[in-house]
């Protein structure tokens, strides 16, 4: 809890003279330090690798390639996904499993990356009042407000200042997951079928999704704009990324012979 409120402390006091990457990393590694305490993240050491060996291989190419990355899949049966400021990114189980090539995959975590890059969480807080993020993050990392911190994989973090981003900082972070995608040598159209996949679920099932949709606005017109920006990449370009691989197979078999995640965890 020293920890905490020490974060705590120096949001009040940066609030109003900006953040820094050194405080940005700081502040993640705290935040990350709670989450890992509070989620169900999956510890397997081969899932692991993989997840971070495909997340490194797009944010070391980013401008920000420099932080130190670090990837987690949440077991957790909910669609959803999420970054903490300074480089840590969360993908959920649920969404993993409906992931059908690894550039659908590689997608969710240029996506995420892309909102770490423009430091959109870092942006939410220094235009917020210091009173009203002492509130949220206590929200977030303690358990005052009585939230169910495992629903939909992200609530803790979601609902507050690491996600809930406006429409504007979504399609940055497309643009971004585009060219970390393509800059990684792997094929961005795993990014506009990994939303129709999402959104053809949300027709079908939509509780299944309900998470994503909760944190990331997403309708037809912003996989059009993912599209559009898509076909300016020369199709010969396009044919030489790569869409699946071998290592993508085993990692989603793999993931599928754990048990089934465990349920939602209510504070009290």
């Amino acid at each position: 809890m020293k920890r905490l409120f020490a974060s705590l402390a120096l949001v009040l006091s940066v609030g109003a003279c900006g953040i820094s990457q050194q405080q940005e990393v700081e502040l993640g590694t705290d935040y990350a330090r709670q989450i890992n305490s509070q989620l169900p993240i999956v510890g397997d050491p081969e899932l692991n690798r993989y997840i971070n060996v495909l997340g490194d291989s797009i944010a070391r190419l980013t401008s920000r390639g420099d932080l130190d990355w670090r990837f987690f899949i949440v077991d957790s049966r909910e669609v959803n996904a999420f970054a903490v400021p300074g480089g840590f990114v969360y993908v959920n189980r649920g969404l993993v499993e409906r992931t059908s090539e690894m550039s659908e995959l590689a997608g969710v975590l240029g996506h995420e990356i892309g909102h770490v890059v423009r430091r959109h969480s870092i942006e939410q807080m220094e235009k917020a009042q210091g009173a009203n993020i002492g509130v949220t993050l206590a929200c977030v990392l303690t358990r005052i407000c009585n939230s169910d911190i495992a629903q939909a994989g992200i609530n803790l973090a979601g609902g507050a200042v690491f996600a809930r981003f406006s429409r504007q900082d979504e399609l940055e972070a497309d643009v971004e997951a585009i060219n970390n995608t393509v800059r990684a040598r792997i094929n961005p159209i795993g990014i506009v079928t990994m939303f129709r996949t999402l959104i053809a679920e949300r027709k079908s099932r939509p509780g299944g999704v309900a998470g994503w949709f909760a944190t990331h606005p997403l309708e037809e017109d912003r996989i059009a704009a993912a599209q559009a920006r898509i076909n300016q990449i020369p199709a010969g370009t396009l044919q030489s990324l790569n869409r699946s691989s071998s290592r993508y197979n085993s990692f989603k078999a793999r993931l599928r012979s754990l048990p089934p995640p465990p349920p939602p965890r209510r504070t009290r």
